[in-house]
């Protein structure tokens, strides 16, 4: 039997759901998704109805909290689009909807149970690699910078130098292991929750679950027919419906939760590799004159700099000279104003 906690927590949300949905309705330019929210508001509205049936005592009159009222004013101003993660946030279903809509024509939808979900297949692919390229280049845009900074202020003091590089690069190593782990684990606590109300209410109505979800893929182009019976052969599959539910109603990925902890130690690790380039000839440079060490510190940053950026012309697609040049002009910039900056200071 459903708890009266959970009954009025699934009241709550679906009263302010459909608070939301009126205001994305409203502001949608375009009639599907316009439609699509209106019926979602209907939808959300009967279904709080379900959880009053669970609640023995007279429910107050609905506020949609503070919260509610100050993403109302983000999708007036910015639209729905760019505030995805808010409303998701909030558990408003219908936003990979929203995806869709920005997709080619050519873009095929599901015509079939086994095709649902197949655009989230190989998700964040890549993804590792990628942050792994866009860490190392923080270590060592920041600590080359740091390096240029002190050797202009100390004019070449290389102790000075080693000391301040191998600080700045465990500072910033730990500040982007502290950061990544409390991104990672804030969103993995928010899936989380949206999962188990997901979950929640699977069980409690699965069939208004199957209607919303045919809502969804009739704005996205499929006849009701089509939709109704691509939806009801989801739900008949328990294993598959939670995370199709998930993926189509509310845009995220319950396989793709992430490990903060590992996310923590890859951006540790990366960053240290980075930044420890352009220390490498002040730690094991000792016979090597104060301006020759600089030198060769400059000479690894540029060189790791352009491989860095050509490795990120396998994300673009854009020309592996043109990427590893950009980087190194971007990179070579800031060590110039650090350099200028710690003239000025020194």
């Amino acid at each position: 039997m459903t708890g009266e906690g959970t009954a009025r927590k699934g009241w709550l949300e679906e009263k302010r759901s459909a608070y939301l949905y009126r205001a994305l309705s409203r502001a949608e330019p375009a009639p599907t998704s316009k439609a699509l929210f209106a019926n979602l508001a209907d939808r959300a509205e009967a279904q709080a109805k379900v959880w009053e049936k669970h609640l023995g005592t007279e429910l107050p009159c609905f506020h949609p909290g503070a919260r509610a009222r100050a993403v109302e004013i983000l999708i007036d101003v910015l639209g729905a689009r760019r505030i995805k993660p808010a409303l998701a946030a909030l558990k408003i279903r219908g936003l990979s909807a929203l995806s869709y809509a920005e997709l080619p024509p050519a873009h095929a939808l599901p015509k079939d149970v086994s095709e649902v979900g197949e655009r989230h297949q190989l998700k964040g692919s890549g993804g590792n690699l990628r942050a792994a390229v866009f860490g190392i280049n923080d270590g060592l845009v920041s600590n080359a910078s740091l390096i240029l900074g002190v050797a202009a202020a100390s004019s070449v003091d290389n102790r000075l130098i080693l000391i301040s590089g191998t600080a700045g690069l465990f500072a910033g190593a730990l500040s982007m292991g502290a950061g990544e782990y409390v991104s990672v684990r804030s969103q993995r606590e928010l899936l989380e929750y949206q999962l188990e109300l997901e979950r929640a209410e699977l069980q409690e109505y699965p069939e208004e679950e199957a209607a919303e979800l045919a809502l969804i893929y009739e704005a996205r182009g499929l006849s009701r027919e089509q939709a109704r019976m691509l939806a009801n052969g989801i739900l008949s599959q328990p294993t598959q419906a939670l995370h199709t539910l998930a993926r189509e109603e509310l845009g995220i990925d319950p396989n793709d939760l992430g490990s903060p902890v590992g996310a923590a130690l890859s951006s540790f690790l990366a960053f240290s590799a980075g930044g420890a380039i352009p220390l490498l000839p002040f730690v094991f440079g000792a016979a090597t004159r104060p301006a020759g060490q600089l030198g060769l510190s400059l000479a690894l940053t540029g060189t790791a700099l352009f491989f860095t950026g050509a490795t990120v012309s396998l994300f673009s697609g854009k020309s592996l000279l043109w990427s590893g040049l950009r980087m190194l002009l971007i990179g070579g910039g800031a060590g110039i104003l650090s350099y200028l900056i710690g003239t000025a200071v020194g």
